[in-house]
C-alpha cells in the first residue's frame, strides 16, 4: 500500500535552488542590517540566535506536531556544556558549537524517550518538570555549574583561529548568521526528504501513519534528537557570545516565549520562526524600553491580533490578502 502521505498530492521535485532560499534569504537580511544597523550588532546577534532555537522548535511543533514546554532544557544543557569546555578545556568555539550540540541532542534523547510516550496535557506537564529538575541541579551543583551566580568569565578564541572576537560584534554577528544559514539549509533538506514527509503525516494523523507501517515513536524521537541538537547550537552560540551562562537558561518563560515566536510566525514553515522571532523580539526591545512594567501587555494584545485574524501566522498573510484582492476584483 502506498503511503497516502506521498500520493495525496503530486509534488514538483525540489531543486537545490529551493533548499537555499531561506538560507539565501537570511544571508541577505542579514548584510542589509549589518549595513544599516552597524552600532546594534549586539542585539541583532541576540536575535539571530533566537531564531535558531525557534526554528529547532519548529521541526518539533510544526513538523511533527510535539508541543511541549520544555524546549529550553536542550539549549541550556547546550550553553553550561559550551561554557564548561571553553572555561576548562578550550576556547575554540567551533568545538564549544560541538559539544552544545551533543549536549542538546543527549538531553533530547535521554527525555524524549520518557516524553514521546505521551501526548496532551501529559506531555506539556513532564516537560516543563523536566527543565524544573535541570534548573535546580544547576543552582545545586555550584561545584561544576557556579550554581546561582552561574558560569562567569567564559572566553572565545579567534574563529578559525583567524578572526578574534572584536567589542562591536562584528564577528559574533556574521559568526550566528553564518551558523542561521546551515541550520536552515539541513532543515530545509530534512522537511523535503521522506522522514519529512513522514514527519507532516504523523502531526496530521499519527494514527494513520502507524496503520501503514511507520515507526511513529521512533521518528518522534529522531526529529527531537535533531531539534535538541539545534537548541543546544543556540544555547552554545549565546554562552559563547555573552560570555557568561546562568540557570536563568532554564526558565519555563524562555520555553513559553518561543512558542508564542513561532506562534506569531506561523508554525509549520521555517519562514514563519524566522519572522516570529524578529517581530517577538523587536517589539519586547521596543515596549520594554518605553515601558518596562507592561511590555507584556503588547506581547499579549499583539499575540491575540494573530490567533484570531491569522490563525497560521503571519507568513500567511500575503496569501490572505491576494484572497482578499481577488474577491474584491
Amino acid at each position: 500500500m502506498m503511503d497516502p502521505v506521498l500520493s495525496t498530492s503530486p509534488r514538483r521535485a525540489p531543486t537545490a535552488l529551493s533548499f537555499l532560499i531561506p538560507s539565501i534569504s537570511v544571508v541577505v537580511g542579514a548584510s542589509l542590517a549589518f549595513l544599516i544597523f552597524p552600532y546594534d550588532l549586539s542585539f541583532l546577534t541576540r536575535i539571530v540566535i533566537m531564531m535558531i532555537f525557534v526554528v529547532s522548535f519548529d521541526l518539533i511543533l510544526g513538523q511533527a506536531g510535539i508541543a511541549t514546554l520544555g524546549h529550553a532544557a536542550m539549549y541550556g544543557c547546550g550553553a553550561y556544556a559550551a561554557g564548561l569546555i571553553s572555561l576548562h578545556l578550550s576556547p575554540d568555539p567551533l568545538l564549544g558549537l560541538l559539544v552544545g550540540a551533543v549536549a542538546g541532542a543527549v538531553m533530547a534523547w535521554i527525555s524524549g524517550l520518557v516524553l514521546l510516550r505521551t501526548h496532551g496535557i501529559t506531555l506539556l506537564m513532564i516537560s516543563i518538570a523536566v527543565t524544573m529538575v535541570l534548573q535546580e541541579t544547576a543552582s545545586q551543583a555550584r561545584w561544576l555549574t557556579g550554581g546561582a551566580d552561574g558560569l562567569a568569565g567564559i572566553t572565545v578564541g579567534p574563529l578559525l583561529g583567524l578572526y578574534e572576537f572584536d567589542f562591536v560584534g562584528q564577528v559574533a554577528f556574521i559568526y550566528s548568521v553564518s551558523i542561521l544559514a546551515a541550520v536552515l539549509l539541513l532543515c530545509q533538506v530534512l522537511i523535503g526528504s521522506p522522514f519529512g514527509l513522514a514527519l507532516r503525516g504523523i502531526e496530521g494523523s499519527a494514527s494513520r501513519m502507524r496503520a501503514i507501517g511507520t515507526p511513529v515513536y521512533r521518528r518522534k524521537v529522531t526529529v527531537y534528537v535533531i531539534a535538541g541538537a539545534i537548541a543546544g547550537i543556540a544555547g552554545a552560540l549565546a554562552a559563547q557570545v555573552t560570555g557568561l551562562v546562568g540557570i536563568e537558561v532554564f526558565n519555563f518563560s524562555l520555553s513559553a516565549d518561543v512558542m508564542v515566536m513561532l506562534i506569531l510566525g506561523g508554525a509549520g514553515r521555517l519562514y514563519g520562526a524566522l519572522v516570529g522571532t524578529l517581530l517577538f523580539m523587536v517589539v519586547h526591545h521596543v515596549a520594554a524600553s518605553i515601558d518596562p512594567l507592561n511590555w507584556l501587555f503588547v506581547i499579549g494584545f499583539m499575540l491575540l491580533i494573530v490567533v484570531f485574524v491569522l490563525p497560521k501566522g503571519l507568513v500567511a498573510l500575503p496569501g490572505r490578502l491576494a484572497r482578499l484582492l481577488r474577491r474584491t476584483s
